[in-house]
């Protein structure tokens, strides 16, 4: 995968495909074989957030990359979020998100709100546009198999170690059993992933879930990790798209400061994810139309891809 930086936009791209000579078309799907036979019968994990979870066209592209991977003998696991649907199913019922750190305080009701919109009506989004394409995806929560265990968060305040914050309903994963998952695949399933785990009294807590695929990933052995995301990839201080960097150079960033405010979580479990063997984590600018095919089965740096060394 080249390292050159690149910042693409979707106007970069050409919309009317029918105007690409057959001979440039096939040479272009040419390039992807070697990427094909590379990451055949590999796992991938894939965080489905943002832009490319909320915008219909963006919604077809991303449903067709998957069903494409699978086809072509990878084996995608979907890991998806809900942030704004949550928010816009609270405000139905008159409750305003309230945020510490960064994390959802999830009060009981709240809980019940998270499950049935990110359990129930997102996963099902999903589902249903993956197999419109021709996909068989299947609907999973963290309870299903007893994938994901969990107790609940102790959030130590970022500035005084001696506060510590009750953000209610919010769980750290104790464990994951991917057995669930693995006899999915096996089967040519697509599973698709609501992050949601439970404790050993069967509470139910919401997870992050940039944390819950990089936790995934790691236990699958994933060949790959990429998180959707709202923005081209790590950038550095006069803004410039990060292409390539290894576990070390990321580390370097947390420390002068480069990578701060919302991009922490979602690189520290990146991180994590790389340095357990996961050989590399993608961050994907997801408004980009067809963003993981670009990635994945091209030479051209679409985000920031992160080494595992």
């Amino acid at each position: 995968m080249s390292s050159e930086p690149s910042t693409p936009s979707a106007a970069a791209l050409p919309s009317d495909v029918s105007q690409i000579a057959p001979r440039d078309k096939a040479e272009i799907l040419a390039q992807a074989l070697p990427y094909i036979r590379k990451f055949h019968g590999k796992t991938l994990v894939i965080k489905y957030g943002g832009n490319a979870m909320t915008d219909p066209a963006l919604q077809q592209d991303f449903a067709e990359d998957v069903v494409l991977l699978k086809l072509v003998g990878m084996n995608p696991v979907v890991v998806h979020g809900g942030g704004p649907q949550i928010d816009e199913a609270l405000s139905r019922l008159g409750k305003k998100g309230t945020f510490i750190q960064g994390m959802r305080v999830t009060d009981a009701e709240t809980m019940e709100v998270v499950e049935w919109v990110l359990g129930g009506a997102v996963q099902q989004d999903i589902v249903g546009l993956i197999n419109s394409v021709g996909g068989k995806a299947v609907g999973l929560t963290g309870r299903d198999g007893g994938m994901i265990r969990a107790r609940k968060l102790k959030m130590i305040d970022k500035d005084d170690p001696s506060i510590e914050h009750d953000v209610g309903h919010v769980g750290e994963i104790t464990g994951i059993d991917p057995s669930v998952v693995k006899a999915l695949q096996d089967d040519q399933f697509i599973p698709v992933i609501s992050p949601i785990g439970f404790g050993e009294n069967n509470e139910s807590y919401n997870i992050n879930a940039d944390l819950v695929a990089s936790k995934l990933a790691t236990v699958l052995r994933a060949e790959k990790l990429l998180l959707l995301t709202n923005i081209p990839g790590v950038l550095d201080k006069a803004g410039k798209l990060l292409t390539n960097l290894s576990a070390r150079e990321i580390d370097e960033l947390f420390a002068d400061g480069t990578i701060s405010g919302g991009m922490l979580p979602k690189i520290a479990g990146a991180l994590d994810a790389a340095k357990s063997g996961v050989n590399a984590v993608h961050i994907i600018d997801g408004r980009v139309p067809h963003a993981m095919l670009l990635e994945i089965l091209s030479d051209q740096a679409y985000g920031t891809m992160i080494r595992s060394h």
